[in-house]
C-alpha cells in the first residue's frame, strides 16, 4: 500500500504504531533521530512522512521546512503539543497534515489514507484539462507546478492542490466543507484553519496581493472564490 517513514523519538510509540501501520499493509521505516531525517526524507523518497514535532537533533519544524526543496509526498505532523500557533506554524512550514498526541491507531490510519488518497487523485481523467491557464498564471496538474509569467511558483503539495480545486472550479464558490472533504476526505470540524493558511500563503505567490485580493476572494460565510477574470490581469 505505500513506504511509510515514522521520524518519533519515544522509540515504544514508533514501534507500536509500526506493527499497527504494518498489519494494514504498509511498509514502514522508523528514524528517532531529528538530524538525520532530512537525509532519509530525501533519499528514500517515502510516500508519506508522520514527523514528531519535538525530537532530538532537529525540530519538526526544521525538518518540514528543509525537505520541502526535494520531498513533495504527504507530511503529517504529530505531536503532544496542542498549541494552535504550533499547528500555523507546521502547516506553513508545509505540513499537509496535523494530528495531536495522544491519537487512537485507527485515526491515524485514517488521516494517512486520506492524504494517500489525494495523493492517487492527482491523475486528471481524460475529460479534464491537466493545465489551466488565466492570462500569465499557468497551472500544470499533470506536472504538479504553477507558472506566474514562466517564473515557478513555490508551493507545496498541499498549496497546489487547493490552487488546483480553486482554479479548477473557478467561478463557484467553495466552502470549507467541500474543500476539506475534496482534498483531505474528513469533515470540517469548524475550527481547524490550515485552509486559510494556506489560502494566505498562495495569495501573494501569485501575484493575488492588496488589502483585498481579487483572485482568491473571500466570501463571507460562504468560502472561497477563484475569479479567473481577475487572474487575467496578474502581472
Amino acid at each position: 500500500m505505500g513506504h511509510i517513514l515514522i521520524v518519533e523519538d519515544d522509540l515504544r510509540l514508533a514501534q507500536l504504531t509500526s506493527e499497527y501501520l504494518s498489519g494494514s499493509g504498509f511498509t514502514v521505516s522508523l528514524e528517532n533521530n531529528g538530524a538525520l531525517a532530512v537525509q532519509r526524507i530525501t533519499a528514500e523518497q517515502p510516500d508519506l512522512v508522520v514527523l514528531d514535532l519535538m525530537l532530538p537533533g532537529e525540530d519538526g519544524f526544521s525538518i518540514c521546512r528543509r525537505v520541502r526543496r526535494s520531498y513533495s509526498g504527504p507530511i503529517l505532523m504529530l505531536t503532544a503539543r496542542t498549541d494552535d500557533q504550533d499547528q500555523v506554524q507546521g502547516l506553513e512550514e508545509g505540513a499537509d497534515d496535523y494530528i495531536c498526541k495522544p491519537v487512537k491507531p485507527s485515526v491515524l490510519l485514517a488521516r494517512i489514507k486520506a492524504l494517500l488518497r489525494r495523493v492517487d487523485s492527482h491523475e486528471p481523467s481524460q475529460a479534464a484539462p491537466e493545465v489551466l491557464q488565466f492570462g500569465k498564471l499557468s497551472i500544470d496538474h499533470a506536472r504538479r507546478c504553477a507558472f506566474l509569467a514562466d517564473q515557478l511558483i513555490d508551493l507545496t503539495g498541499a498549496e497546489f492542490d487547493l490552487l488546483w480545486l480553486l482554479a479548477a472550479n473557478a467561478g463557484t464558490p467553495l466552502s470549507r466543507e467541500i474543500i476539506f472533504k475534496k482534498l483531505r476526505g474528513i469533515e470540517y470540524d469548524g475550527v481547524d484553519r490550515s485552509i486559510d493558511v494556506r489560502i494566505s500563503r498562495i495569495r501573494p505567490r501569485i501575484g493575488d496581493i492588496g488589502e483585498q485580493p481579487q483572485v482568491i476572494k473571500t466570501i463571507r460565510n460562504k468560502g472561497y472564490l477563484f475569479v479567473s477574470e481577475a487572474a487575467q490581469e496578474l502581472l
